[in-house]
């Protein structure tokens, strides 16, 4: 899992489909977060899911930009995350209407916490670490393929 300048066709290939696994099973463990969050432990069930979701949005920027820099990818999921939870400050019918929907409330949320803000950044920074762990394990096999 490289966010880094490749310029291997098939390596973007391969590296988009890691992202794209990486987002869809986090999706999965924070949808299991909510559903599931009676048989957790209070702090997972509190936190799992906003850390979960900021996780997603940093795999999410990985894969569209495949090719630029982790540092890219960072900014733009702390930029996306903390935008969406500043929109929660806005609160009109007609969003407000959107937010009330089960995707709605999925992507938008409902009401502007600054908890939540703490828990993007850690989700973040928890996906930036597994992706330069990756990044490493899988430069260090491709040198001793070479």
């Amino acid at each position: 899992m490289i966010c880094l300048n490749v310029k291997n066709e098939r390596t973007i290939f391969y590296l988009r489909l890691i992202y794209l696994l990486a987002a869809v099973v986090t999706i999965v463990l924070g949808l299991a977060s909510r559903k599931y969050s009676l048989l957790l432990p209070e702090f997972v069930a509190q936190y799992a899911g906003d850390l979960l979701w900021a996780m997603m949005i940093y795999f999410g920027f990985c894969f569209l930009f495949v090719r630029k820099s982790i540092r890219t990818a960072l900014l733009l999921s702390f930029l996306f995350s903390f935008g969406i939870e500043f929109s929660q400050l806005y609160q009109e019918e007609w969003i407000n209407q959107i937010r009330n929907t089960t995707l709605g409330a999925l992507i938008l949320g409902k009401g502007f916490l600054t908890i939540d803000l703490l828990r993007y950044t850690g989700g973040i920074i928890v996906a930036t670490v597994i992706d330069k762990v990756i990044t490493y394990l899988s430069s260090s096999t491709e040198s001793l393929n070479s």
